[in-house]
């Protein structure tokens, strides 16, 4: 089902980062998220909802719109 909060995410398990853009257009970073729990918020039914209990205040991010690429997901 579609988010209304959350646009695409792509998550890195070599790094374990999770990359998450917002409707907003906002991206951020977060790391140290186990492989487990991205399986966990790709297969849940509300993404926002798992992504407020489950990521949101539980790993360190960074936000990359002030990274600048030619990949907006490639660092």
């Amino acid at each position: 089902m579609p988010s209304s909060v959350i646009r695409r995410f792509e998550y890195q398990p070599g790094t374990e980062a999770l990359d998450i853009e917002f409707v907003s257009g906002r991206r951020y970073r977060y790391a140290g998220v186990p492989a487990q729990v991205a399986e966990a918020f790709r297969a849940a039914f509300s993404k926002g909802r798992f992504f407020n209990a489950r990521i949101r205040d539980a790993y360190a991010c960074v936000e990359l719109a002030s990274l600048e690429s030619e990949d907006p997901w490639a660092l």
